[in-house]
């Protein structure tokens, strides 16, 4: 049998293009949502880019880390039509933001979100699947219901009952991942290298390329592929 390559990831709201070069290079993702929520961190908030520089787009969950990332509630006070009107402010005039306002719009305010996990997984299948033509498969930490307690022991737990053979993990996750542990468990680890992403013409210089896939999409259109991949080959 092929080799199965497999990440698991915590769900990001909005996430950068890094973040979808890893979906792309797997078989399969795994959203981590059972995992200790962790705040000022990537789970509910994003950059974009103003004529004033990076500016966050923040959704106020609140700081407590007594709860798992499938817990956090979304606020009912009217955060995401603010996001969206700063969006629509600081991209309205890039070349593809009419391309995807409407759906990413609908699917942003929709007012069934209750849970930050859910919109965030929603909005990650939306952009993998329908804008930038993935089929990697999409699966919830929660449905495996891994019970191991330590960091590194769950992620295996995780990849042997997906039947990962090959794990691609993002290098912060180094500090706690031991190489020669994976292979005695049969499966291959892979760093994924965030180096040498093309720049774009993109609004408002100087270029910066930590902030939300959003700005990739809204800039480059149809070809925001050869942007996070594409320029590989």
């Amino acid at each position: 049998m092929p080799p199965k390559r497999v990440a698991i990831m915590q769900s990001n709201y909005f996430p950068w293009k890094g973040y979808f070069d890893i979906i792309h290079d797997v078989d399969e993702c795994v959203f981590f949502e059972d995992a200790r929520y962790t705040p000022q961190h990537w789970r509910n908030r994003n950059r974009i880019k103003t004529a004033n520089g990076p500016v966050w787009l923040t959704i106020p969950v609140g700081d407590s880390e007594d709860r798992l990332i499938c817990e956090v509630e979304l606020p009912r006070n009217g955060w995401a039509v603010k996001h969206w009107r700063r969006i629509e402010a600081w991209y309205r005039r890039a070349p593809h933001f009419e391309r995807y306002r409407d759906v990413l719009r609908e699917a942003l305010l929709d007012p069934k979100w209750r849970l930050l996990s859910d919109l965030n997984c929603h909005l990650i299948r939306l952009i993998a699947h329908q804008i930038l033509g993935m089929e990697t498969k999409f699966s919830d930490s929660r449905v495996l219901q891994a019970h191991s307690t330590g960091k590194q022991e769950r992620v295996i737990e995780i990849l042997h009952q997906v039947g990962g053979t090959v794990y691609v993990s993002g290098p912060a996750a180094k500090t706690f991942l031991d190489p020669q542990h994976f292979a005695q468990e049969g499966i291959a680890l892979v760093w994924k290298d965030y180096s040498g992403y093309p720049e774009y013409e993109q609004l408002y210089p100087p270029f910066r390329h930590d902030v939300s896939i959003l700005d990739l999409l809204f800039h480059v259109g149809p070809d925001a592929q050869q942007y996070i991949w594409g320029w590989r080959s």
